[in-house]
């Protein structure tokens, strides 16, 4: 069996009409929705983009004992392992922070591409001062990463020269020119519908055609006020146009598959690695950023909870409602491809759920930021169990105490406490309150008390050092 792995960046799931979106065009992905066992209850591990892509390639919970870093030599991954078993293997990306600063994540590939230019990659150098699309105030860091970005798209003129665009046409290239080198893994890493949002203006238009005012493409990570009420619509439908864009290029590669003679030995796996907020909670952003200053904010359901669809020849399609997260898709692979799963996987792998056989994967499903920094700073967990979710900040967190991360950009910050919330544990019951708008912790702790005991059980399974896990065995209840 051929492999397929597309993971599209910052996709909110809510935005897919078969997750029920009923106001954003995504046909393509719908369609292969039909065809695909489509997971209800997905859910990130590790967070953000580069810890979600290390839980990816090593099948496990790396926000247990790492950050935002580069690849490590000894870490066994999925590419190596498919390598050595006799597949030809192949990464086609433009999502920069696992490729860019010696990240390494191309290791174990057959063979690796970048499509240079997204955010912030250090590219192009001309036009040396680009003209920005708002005010700069309105922009997270303008001189740095926007007019970077400006730079490395100045010369685009067409559809086609847009960063999804070009990395499903060249998906579609490779496989054209390699469908005798099978069995093969494609893994296709596109960073759209991430910021900057600058779709096609047709795509725009489809969601709010009409606007005059300023173009805010690249937002700050802050309480959202700073946005007029046109502003946030236009933010939204630029996001929107994005996954219009993304949809109608992964359907591009997904009727390639067909047209090549590919789909009835090929498994197909979409995905994301979070979500993004655009106003919900009063944020935009999916975390806090105050000039050198990070702060972790809670990660609802808009941020937590992914859209993963799998498609498999020969077997029927469906919805299931197991928790499932990125450390399983490795082992699912591995398995389904008859390869050994090495010793150092902990997720499991999705097989019995995908044939039907169980809908009980886990008991919980947990969702964080790196947890290695200790009581230095604040890092929110997402616990849920498919119905109840709490959101769990830790214990005795000070939070001033000036570790560095690189999340979320590569760009060094300092931890600080900037959550304006209560910045105590949350819990929401998802079916009645699904926008999480009513903590009920007080009426339910004895929820709250199982679901954090869970936590801490699978955390000490996972063989989490005691210095990261000793802060986060105590809950403290109003």
């Amino acid at each position: 069996m051929n492999f397929l792995v597309i993971v599209s960046d910052t996709f909110r799931r809510d935005h897919l009409g078969c997750y029920g979106n009923t106001w954003i065009h995504t046909p393509s992905l719908d369609r292969f929705a039909a065809e695909s066992v489509v997971f209800d209850h997905a859910y990130t591990a590790s967070f953000p983009t580069v810890p979600n892509r290390r839980d990816v390639f090593t099948g496990r919970y790396t926000f247990t004992y790492s950050d935002w870093a580069p690849l490590p030599a000894g870490e066994t991954v999925l590419a190596d392992v498919m390598t050595h078993a006799g597949y030809v293997t192949m990464l086609i990306a433009d999502t920069p922070h696992i490729l860019a600063r010696g990240f390494n994540y191309q290791r174990g590939f057959s063979g690796w591409e970048w499509i240079r230019g997204q955010e912030n990659d250090l590219w192009r150098t001309s036009p040396r001062d680009p003209k920005l699309p708002c005010a700069p105030e309105k922009l997270r860091l303008p001189e740095q990463s926007v007019k970077q970005y400006l730079r490395n798209i100045s010369d685009r003129q067409s559809e086609e020269d847009y960063f999804a665009p070009r990395t499903m046409t060249r998906a579609m290239r490779w496989l054209e020119e390699n469908r005798d080198s099978q069995p093969f893994l494609l893994y296709v890493d596109t960073f759209d519908p991430h910021e900057p949002w600058d779709p096609p203006q047709r795509y725009v238009d489809l969601y709010d055609a009409g606007y005059s005012g300023e173009e805010i493409i690249y937002p700050p990570y802050a309480p959202c006020d700073f946005l007029t009420e046109a502003e946030l619509r236009h933010v939204r439908a630029l996001y929107a146009g994005e996954v219009t864009m993304v949809d109608a290029w992964v359907g591009k590669l997904l009727s390639r598959i067909d047209e090549l003679g590919l789909r009835e030995n090929t498994a197909v796996i979409f995905t994301t690695d979070h979500g993004f907020y655009h106003g919900e909670h009063g944020m935009i952003g999916k975390s806090l950023l105050q000039g050198e200053y990070y702060s972790t904010v809670p990660l609802y359901e808009e941020v937590a909870r992914i859209p993963l669809m799998i498609r498999l020849p020969g077997r029927p399609p469906g919805r299931r409602q197991a928790l499932a997260q990125p450390p399983d898709l490795m082992p699912t692979i591995l398995e389904l491809a008859s390869v050994p799963i090495p010793e150092s996987v902990q997720g499991k792998s999705l097989s019995p759920v995908l044939r039907g056989e169980t809908d009980e994967h886990r008991p919980i499903a947990i969702s964080s930021p790196s947890i290695i920094h200790g009581r230095q700073s604040v890092q929110f967990t997402t616990l849920t169990d498919g119905e109840w979710s709490l959101i769990y900040p830790g214990a005795g967190v000070a939070g001033e105490g000036g570790a560095e991360t690189a999340i979320v950009d590569s760009i060094a910050r300092v931890h600080k406490r900037l959550w304006p919330g209560s910045g105590g544990p949350e819990l929401y019951h998802l079916p009645g309150d699904p926008a999480q708008q009513r903590n009920v912790l007080a009426e339910h702790p004895d929820i709250a008390r199982r679901l954090h005991a869970s936590h801490v059980r699978f955390l000490e399974q996972l063989g989490t050092p005691e210095e990261f896990l000793a802060h986060r065995r105590q809950l403290v209840l109003p």
